[in-house]
C-alpha cells in the first residue's frame, strides 16, 4: 500500500485526509493514530480508499506514526506505517464578560449540566457504521467566523476550556444549514449551549450547533446537504446572536473550517 495525505497543516486541531492506493482490492480498511482508530472509505477505484484522521485540539507536537491496515478478499492483512509529525500552533486567547450564572452555575443546576455533558459525551462517542456524508461540507451560515476554533476564553477573569468550535455572526432568525447529510441524534436545550442540534453524518464524524433560536428539524430527522435545521439565536452562554459549529471526529475536536478545506475540490 501507498499512503498519501491531505491537509491544511498537521497542527493540533486539524483534519487530515489520508490516500490509500494498493495493489490488489481490498475489503476493509482502518487507520490507528493518536490512539482512536478511525475508519476509511471506498472510492469509485476499487484500488483506492480514503480516511479521515482528527488531530486533537490537545495533541502534542512530536513525530507520531500512523497504522494502516487493509484486508484483502482472502482475509489477509495488509499494514503499512505512515509518519507524521505534528507541529506547534499558538492560539489566541478571548476575553468576555457574560451572564455569572454561566461563570458559577448554582447548585440547583449542576446535576442538569452533568446529565447534558454524559449525554452528548455518548452521542460523540458512538461511531455510526453507515456513511451519510459525500463530497464536500458547505458552511452552516454565509460569512467569516468572528470566534475562531482553538482560542482560548477568559469568562469574568476565570480562565475556561479551549474554544472547541467556531463561531459565525447572522442576525436572529437567520437559516442555519446542514453542512452535508446526516441523522439529527440530539435537538434539545442545553444549559451552555442553549438550543443545540447534533447531526451524526456517520462513521464518527459528527457536527454540533449551538444557540439556535428555533428548531427546524427533530430527533430521529434525516437530512441532506443544505437542508434548513434551524435558526441563528442567543440562547444559552452568548454575548449575541450567533451559531456555534463544533465538529467531532471519532471523538477528536477538530475545526470544522479544517474539515470544510480538507473536503474541498481539489484545486
Amino acid at each position: 500500500m501507498t499512503v498519501t495525505h491531505r491537509a491544511r497543516s498537521l497542527q493540533p486541531g486539524e483534519v487530515v485526509m489520508l490516500t490509500i492506493d494498493s495493489t490488489r482490492p481490498l475489503h476493509e480498511v482502518r487507520v490507528s493514530a493518536f490512539g482512536r482508530s478511525f475508519p476509511c472509505f471506498e472510492t469509485a477505484d476499487p484500488l483506492k480508499w480514503s480516511g479521515l484522521v482528527g488531530i486533537d485540539l490537545d495533541t502534542k507536537p512530536d513525530q507520531y506514526v500512523v497504522g494502516i491496515t487493509g484486508l484483502d478478499a482472502d482475509g489477509k492483512a495488509v499494514t503499512v506505517d505512515y509518519p507524521m509529525t505534528v507541529t506547534p500552533k499558538k492560539f489566541a486567547t478571548r476575553t468576555l464578560t457574560v451572564d455569572e450564572r454561566y461563570v458559577s452555575p448554582p447548585r440547583e443546576a449542576l446535576a442538569r449540566i452533568q446529565r447534558e455533558s454524559e449525554r452528548v459525551r455518548t452521542i460523540f462517542d458512538a461511531v455510526s457504521p453507515e456513511r451519510h456524508w459525500s463530497g464536500p461540507f458547505i458552511l452552516p451560515v454565509p460569512g467569516r467566523p468572528i470566534s475562531e476554533f482553538g482560542k482560548r476564553s477568559v469568562y469574568n477573569g476565570q480562565p475556561r476550556s479551549p474554544h472547541a468550535g467556531t463561531d459565525f455572526a447572522g442576525a436572529t432568525g437567520t437559516p442555519v444549514k446542514a453542512p452535508s447529510a446526516g441523522r439529527v441524534v440530539l435537538a434539545t436545550h442545553l444549559y451552555y449551549s442553549g438550543n443545540t442540534i447534533i447531526l451524526d453524518h456517520g462513521r464518527g464524524l459528527y457536527s454540533y450547533f449551538g444557540h439556535l433560536s428555533a428548531f427546524l428539524a427533530h430527533e430521529g430527522d434525516t437530512v441532506a446537504a443544505g437542508d434548513v435545521v434551524g435558526r441563528v439565536g442567543a440562547t444559552g452562554l452568548v454575548t449575541g446572536p450567533h451559531v456555534h459549529w463544533s465538529v467531532r471526529l471519532v471523538g477528536t475536536r477538530v475545526d470544522p473550517l479544517s474539515l470544510v478545506d480538507v473536503l474541498a475540490p481539489h484545486k
